[in-house]
């Protein structure tokens, strides 16, 4: 029987939604609104042929929510006639730990331990959980989803989670790495399988989310294998303002030179490095690569440099897999700017890797395989879909739940008639 899924991404100001008909993985419509609770609000709403955007202040998150259910019940261009059409709500949750592999059913449990999470995402999980006792307030009789961002990249082996840290500290504080992005990663190592016509579990895959944040992802056999993440979302590549793979020792330095607290420290890592610390005034790397053009030096390196580093995880994960099938583009960046995917392809011939360059100048937000004729690894180019796999992973919850029931049922009835 179909149902109806609701997901839902709550952030810090802002709260996306979108609702689905599953199984048939249809989007029957999405939006978000956003700069809840800092003024002037507004919200966006789309479905085939509809497109609205309204002000309306909301102060809080309960009024954002009343607005995204007058949205999509709306007469003039609603895609449902009541709130109780929906069957259930899959609720994106950045941070599960290592106590969460799969996305849950929310309950009181689940509800605390996301909540002992929030110190290893203070700046996500907070207002995940928000939204998901808001939303579980508003529609209290339907089962509510957590699908975790961590969960896809649980499958990482302890070689590549661990650091060489006294081992003590991830026994007492769980510091290791966990990564991040994983809805992306899962849903475009998906595509590209079934792009192909070739099962996940026989590829090697390697995964770029370029957004303003960058994170890589080596996929053996349909599992993560490594990530460049890490116990926070600032390791690993550069990236718009966050910094990336760094020496501890020059942050202490550092901080001891300018007598820096580490929350001070923390401000400058994770917003005014990366492409703004290099440049001092760029993040979008379309106003970057035009920089770039006009002469900007700085502009030049923060390019050289972002692109070089992504070839070298590429290389160290075609190492560890022992080489690579496809090579896929995704996020913002990924996606749109055929500069930065030519740039980061260029010299990895000896990897198999080829693009056609007359190919990939054409494609902007859109799937498509940018590879030359002869070239062994695929390049791909797939737009990410993280509500697809929320809304995918919350009917196959409840869709188990309701089986599990109905058998617990039929053997009640046997039990009886004996």
């Amino acid at each position: 029987m179909g149902k109806k899924i609701m997901t839902i991404n709550c952030g810090s100001s802002s709260v996306k939604y979108s609702l689905w008909s599953m199984p048939e993985r249809e989007r029957l419509c999405r939006g978000i609104v956003e700069r809840v609770g800092i003024g002037k609000s507004f919200v966006t709403y789309k479905s085939k042929g509809k497109q609205v955007k309204q002000q309306c202040e909301c102060r809080t998150y309960e009024e954002a929510f009343d607005l995204i259910f007058k949205m999509i019940t709306d007469s003039s261009f609603g895609v449902i006639k009541h709130l109780s059409e929906i069957n259930a709500v899959g609720h994106r949750v950045v941070h599960g730990g290592e106590k969460f592999r799969h996305a849950t059913l929310i309950n009181r449990e689940v509800i605390r331990i996301v909540e002992e999470l929030c110190d290893l995402a203070p700046l996500h999980n907070p207002a995940n959980l928000l939204g998901i006792k808001v939303a579980m307030k508003k529609l209290p009789t339907i089962p509510h989803v957590a699908v975790f961002d961590t969960s896809f990249l649980s499958t990482l082996p302890p070689k590549a989670y661990m650091y060489a840290l006294p081992y003590q500290w991830y026994e007492k504080y769980r510091v290791r790495r966990y990564g991040f992005h994983g809805l992306s990663h899962q849903y475009v190592s998906q595509r590209a399988a079934a792009i192909l016509h070739r099962k996940l579990s026989e590829l090697k895959i390697v995964t770029l989310h370029i957004g303003n944040g960058v994170s890589i992802t080596a996929i053996n056999k349909g599992k993560a294998f490594d990530h460049s993440m890490g116990f926070t979302p600032l390791e690993g590549a550069i990236m718009g303002t966050r910094c990336g793979d760094v020496d501890p020792g020059a942050i202490l330095y550092i901080m001891k030179k300018e007598n820096l607290s580490p929350d001070h420290m923390n401000e400058i890592l994770n917003k005014k490095s990366g492409i703004l610390g290099i440049t001092g005034k760029y993040v979008d790397r379309r106003d970057l690569l035009e920089a770039a053009e006009r002469g900007d030096e700085k502009a030049k390196l923060a390019v050289e440099m972002e692109c070089h580093r992504l070839k070298k995880y590429i290389g160290a994960y075609a190492a560890i897999m022992g080489g690579i099938d496809v090579l896929v583009f995704t996020a913002g960046v990924g996606e749109n700017s055929p500069e930065y995917r030519e740039k980061i392809c260029e010299g990895l011939e000896f990897l198999g890797i080829r693009i056609n360059k007359e190919k990939n100048r054409s494609v902007r937000c859109k799937e498509a395989d940018i590879s030359c004729q002869d070239s062994k690894v695929r390049i791909l180019v797939i737009p990410t879909d993280e509500e697809y796999i929320i809304a995918e992973e919350t009917f196959n919850i409840i869709s188990t739940a309701a089986r599990s029931h109905k058998s617990f049922k039929k053997k009640e009835s046997r039990e009886d008639s004996a």
